[in-house]
């Protein structure tokens, strides 16, 4: 991955006009200093998308999602940093040179670049094995299954052999040694020896959006357990942050994808025609997969199996995706278990029916929740549509909600007075920030889960620091960079306050530091955290102090655990004494 010069990076940004750049993409009404529209990265009907030329970022307010210019590119276009800037440079006119990595650099770009290779080596193996009189046992399978030799090749199917060491062997005689095989994950290494961990197993590779190998999934020829396995987690492989398939279903013509829960799924669909089938990586869907999936389509069919544990797998996924902006429906598949043998039975044309006949993910859950309970019971029904008005919370756009509750009401024949006389009593009674899942245990939202860590406090505090600066002094008597102790908030912390102490406040310039896509949201998100607007005097300057206490006991805290010089002990007691005491130590905002 080539790294730029950071003074180049920050001509790029400077001389790419947010307001240009992201207009190009979206349509942008002026609104007092800032401009309004529609987020590009969630449905909406009302713009909540604002992008400030002042301070050369943008922020949703329904999404949540922030970042400067080249954060935009990287999420819009799913560019990499470097793709990003290099994109922004061409269109600035700035010349980009390379600069020289360092040791530590080098070693992990090199790691990462012979692990690639390595697979990449191993999925030709498993090809060549399967194609080998040695592979039949896979090849037979596979064919039983209904795959062609065409689809087989597309997808790079194998088979491990039976050896239990015959790759290992094979990548010694390449030149790799066992210190960087370890870090492969398709060894069990021992003190008896070296095995194959995917030992007799027909092998899928798995890709990343870039057709780079990054890990292996294993079937097994025979009743041995697990059916199935996976790759561990890797420097290159993080099966929450990726999708089985999305490499080819990223390039489909389809406005949709196909949520599946096996790799077979996937592939055979592909065979099908329905290049745009996915599938989660022999775990339960993430969070990280509805969040990759938003970058690519607007809507997801979900066709898990038709059994109990697919229902349920539904019910966990929904959530997610709504959350993620996601319009998701779930396809039934009935009689049949899976896509798979559905296709096999009816056909293509009969599963093109199936998916457009999807079911509204919403009434699937109401449907799955009206299962716990005994309709013919009237406290039970009573149970239930007090349930259907807390599942209506879901939905935080009153338009929406007033549309989901009226087919609701038609539905199941409940008066639309009464249906909504609930939803207003159960959302009077709830606090900011609550969401209703669906079940009966109530679960917080993801949001309320994160305010709850201490990087909510970091970010809050860093955010407020960019909304007043005049707070710097006092605070940062107080709160020490060295008191950020995650890694990304204390480079941001040590960026932030330089810029402070030097007098020049360029939060976009900050975002630059972070080169992953991941980190750059972190980033973007530590300056976007509006909380102060609906507070009185009285409550910024209780909030603030309860800010500074918080961070400031998490680093003592932290110091404590982590102690090495039990020399030290006694003066972090000290301080934390000194600390439970805050009233001592409080920041006025009276003359702010």
């Amino acid at each position: 991955m080539p790294r730029f010069l950071e003074e180049q990076i920050e001509e790029v940004r400077r001389r790419s006009d947010i307001v240009d750049i992201i207009g190009s993409y979206v349509k942008l009404k002026r609104s007092g200093s800032s401009y309004m529209g529609l987020c590009p990265f969630h449905n909406e009907k009302s713009p909540s998308f604002s992008v400030s030329p002042a301070r050369q970022m943008y922020k949703c307010f329904g999404c949540g999602v922030a970042g400067n210019v080249i954060t935009f590119v990287m999420e819009y276009e799913n560019y990499s940093f470097p793709e990003a800037v290099k994109y922004l440079a061409e269109r600035a006119g700035v010349e980009l040179t390379q600069k020289e990595l360092t040791e530590e650099q080098k070693r992990q770009e090199g790691l990462r670049t012979t692990l690639l290779e390595i697979n990449t080596k191993a999925a030709r193996y498993y090809y060549a094995k399967l194609k080998s009189p040695q592979g039949k046992i896979g090849y037979d399978y596979l064919r039983e299954r209904g795959l062609s030799d065409e689809t087989i090749r597309r997808f790079g199917l194998g088979y491990a052999g039976q050896d239990g060491a015959e790759l290992y062997r094979y990548l010694k005689q390449q030149g790799y040694g066992d210190s960087i095989l370890k870090e492969t994950g398709l060894f069990k290494m021992e003190e008896r020896g070296v095995y194959d961990k995917f030992w007799n197993r027909v092998m899928f590779p798995i890709m990343d959006i870039s057709n780079h190998v990054i890990g292996f999934g294993g079937r097994v020829m025979g009743d041995a357990k697990p059916k199935y396995l996976n790759s561990p987690e890797t420097k290159l492989f993080d099966k929450s942050r990726n999708l089985f398939g999305l490499n080819y279903a990223r390039q489909g013509k389809r406005q949709s994808l196909i949520l599946c829960e096996g790799y077979m799924d996937v592939i055979a669909m592909h065979q099908a025609g329905f290049t745009n089938a996915v599938a989660s990586l022999g775990t339960a869907f993430t969070e990280q997969q509805a969040g990759l999936m938003k970058r690519y389509a607007e809507e997801v069919l979900l066709t898990y199996d038709s059994d109990a544990a697919g229902r349920k797998a539904a019910m966990r996924a929904i959530p997610m995706l709504r959350s993620a902006g996601i319009n998701g429906k779930v396809v039934h598949l009935e009689p049949y278990k899976d896509p798979d043998e559905f296709i096999k039975a009816l056909g293509s044309e009969e599963f093109e029916k199936r998916l457009a006949e999807a079911q509204n993910s919403f009434f699937f859950e109401v449907e799955e929740i009206k299962h716990l309970y005994d309709m013919a019971d009237p406290e039970q029904k009573t149970k239930y549509y007090h349930e259907i008005a807390q599942k209506l919370l879901v939905f935080t756009d009153k338009v929406q909600r007033d549309n989901y509750l009226e087919a609701v009401a038609a539905k199941y024949d409940i008066r639309k007075e009464d249906l909504r006389e609930l939803v207003i009593r159960y959302s009077s009674r709830l606090p900011d920030g609550y969401q209703r899942p669906s079940g009966k245990e109530g679960l917080k939202s993801s949001r309320q889960r994160e305010e709850r860590g201490i990087g909510y406090s970091y970010r809050l505090l860093l955010s407020w620091l960019i909304e007043d600066p005049s707070l710097f002094g006092a605070v940062s008597e107080l709160v020490k960079t060295d008191d950020f102790v995650e890694e990304d908030y204390h480079t941001a912390a040590v960026l932030l306050y330089q810029q402070l102490e030097e007098g020049e406040l360029v939060p976009a310039k900050i975002i630059n530091h972070f080169q992953d896509v991941e980190a750059q949201k972190m980033a973007a998100q530590m300056f976007q955290t509006d909380f102060q607007a609906k507070m009185s005097p009285e409550e910024r300057e209780k909030a603030l102090n309860e800010l500074v206490f918080r961070i400031k006991e998490h680093s003592i805290e932290h110091r404590i655990r982590n102690l090495t010089d039990m020399g030290e002990l006694q003066s972090l007691i000290l301080e934390k004494k000194r600390w439970q005491t805050p009233e001592k130590l409080h920041i006025s905002l009276k003359d702010g």
